[in-house]
């Protein structure tokens, strides 16, 4: 949060979590002209992996929404401005005070020079025309005034309109017409703005998260032909540029437009696909971070994974007894809950399971206490908070912990911090069917399970075969910090808990 003078006030985008460089507005609970007071949810964001409201921590009048629900937005990025001052709006002529105020980004119409070097070659050719100018300021300010200041100053000298119409006219199409304009303008400039004809086609105008668009698509802005007020490149027009044209084969064959076109063949879809029949989602927010974490994961942490199938059949008659336990009432009693405390024995018996790697030092840091994560699937994609300090509850505040872990999960209200710290984490693979699979760690813990599908299937019990309920669990660890034996046996003691669960009380 910044305050542009004592009228107006920005509210900028906060790093809600912990080295976050930005977050999506996923929706405003404000419109311009609202009235907000200090600590009113205004919005509502989704960093890397979790929605957060934000608060705003004054009081007014809602002056500008600055971007649109769904845009992402890079940390430190004024998103509202506020009003704190609504009533000076209809009390007449604008004060020198107030202009002053407003005013942030332009330089002071006439009290004193301009001493930014932007402003210096603009002042001879604006002279007194620039307090009406600068009351228009007063009126629409925002994002578009401060990011477009420096057209008008352009075009005021003569000579860099003609030079940004010949880049246009190359932007265009019309490489062999725009070509002698550049040059002539490049003559002229020094009589009158020596950088300016260089510094406006170096530089395409576009607000921060279409550069970060531009980039992550392999579109470079100078190719891309803008459409949005005063000449701007909008996502609109970066996704135009990414996708393949029509007649994209033609300049493909030339061999004298590759250079102009280099960066589309890194975009575009392989000679022949069908266009129209493909859909492009952008990776961001949750998807982005978790394919980032899982490739850091996969090709850091060496993974070896370990397979016991099992007769679960006593665990699942306790968890119908526990159900009905009146000191279970009001909890959420399942199978999950009962493999988590199985795990949670399991680390007792043997401690150096939890542990992390140092890489800076060179050290394995073995941990007293059990951050437990269950990966959980919401709409927005998979998270995993953690429980803290697990191996410390009870099974009925362990049960209490799980329930409240998951709602707040799928209402998409998992803070940050829920999420970080995790020490070994359960996946609950048997919800979707699965029998077992390999999961990958969850980057800087030690060990995954993940628990199968319970299903009945012949089993051979006390010497005849029987139907029993069945299932799977697989661990993956890091083969740094837990060697096959201790991998093993670490599977093993959690798979003998779930088989006879009285080991609950004889292992504890």
């Amino acid at each position: 949060m910044t305050e542009t003078g004592q009228r107006y006030r920005e509210f900028k985008m906060p790093d809600v979590g912990e080295g976050l460089t930005e977050a999506e507005i996923l929706k405003w609970f404000v419109n311009v002209g609202d009235t907000v007071t200090d600590g009113q949810v205004v919005c509502e964001v989704e960093t890397a992996k979790a929605a957060v409201e934000l608060p705003i921590p004054f009081d007014g009048v809602v002056h500008e929404v600055r971007f649109p629900e769904g845009e992402t937005v890079d940390v430190g990025t004024a998103i509202i401005t506020v009003d704190t001052t609504p009533g000076a709006a209809s009390a007449g002529p604008a004060s020198p005070e107030v202009l002053e105020a407003t005013d942030a980004v332009a330089s002071e119409p006439t009290a004193s020079a301009p001493t930014s070097p932007e402003s210096v070659p603009a002042e001879p050719a604006a002279a007194e025309g620039e307090a009406p100018k600068r009351q228009a300021v007063l009126v629409g300010y925002g994002v578009a005034q401060s990011s477009t200041k420096r057209r008008p100053r352009k075009q005021g000298a003569g000579v860099p309109t003609q030079a940004t119409a010949a880049v246009q006219g190359e932007l265009n199409g019309h490489a062999g017409q725009a070509a002698p304009a550049p040059s002539a303008a490049a003559a002229a400039a020094p009589a009158s703005a020596p950088a300016a004809p260089a510094e406006g086609p170096a530089r395409p105008l576009a607000k921060p998260p279409v550069r970060k668009l531009a980039k992550d698509l392999g579109v470079d802005l100078a190719t891309v032909v803008p459409t949005g007020p005063h000449n701007t490149v909008t996502r609109e027009d970066v996704h135009a540029a990414a996708a393949p044209a029509a007649t994209a084969p033609e300049p493909l064959r030339s061999a004298e437009p590759a250079p102009e076109a280099g960066t589309v063949p890194a975009v575009a879809p392989a000679v022949g696909g069908d266009v129209s029949r493909e859909t492009r989602v952008p990776v961001k927010g949750v998807r982005k971070a978790t394919a980032q974490a899982m490739v850091a994961s996969a090709f850091t942490a060496p993974h070896v994974t370990e397979f016991v199938t099992f007769d679960i059949t006593r665990t699942m008659r306790l968890v119908q007894e526990l159900k009905t336990d009146p000191g279970f009432a009001g909890l959420r009693v399942s199978p999950l809950l009962l493999v988590a405390k199985a795990l949670l024995v399991a680390i007792k018996r043997n401690p150096e399971v939890n542990a992390a790697w140092d890489e800076a030092n060179q050290e394995i840091v073995h941990k007293g206490y059990v951050n437990l994560g269950i990966a959980a699937a919401t709409p927005r994609g998979l998270i995993v908070p953690n429980i803290k300090d697990a191996q410390a509850k009870t099974l009925p505040e362990l049960a209490a912990a799980l329930g409240e872990l998951v709602t707040t999960a799928r209402e998409g209200k998992t803070t940050p911090a829920a999420m970080q710290g995790g020490t070994i984490t359960i996946t609950n693979v048997g919800v979707f069917g699965v029998d077992a699979g390999t999961p990958i760690l969850n980057p800087g813990e030690s060990a995954i399970l993940a628990f199968g599908a319970v299903k009945d299937q012949p089993w051979v019990h006390k010497g005849k075969v029987k139907v029993r309920q069945v299932t799977t669990l697989a661990l993956s660890f890091d083969h740094r910090l837990v060697d096959g034996e201790l991998g093993s046996k670490f599977l093993a003691d959690i798979a003998a808990v779930l088989e006879y669960p009285k080991r609950l009380m004889t292992w504890s």
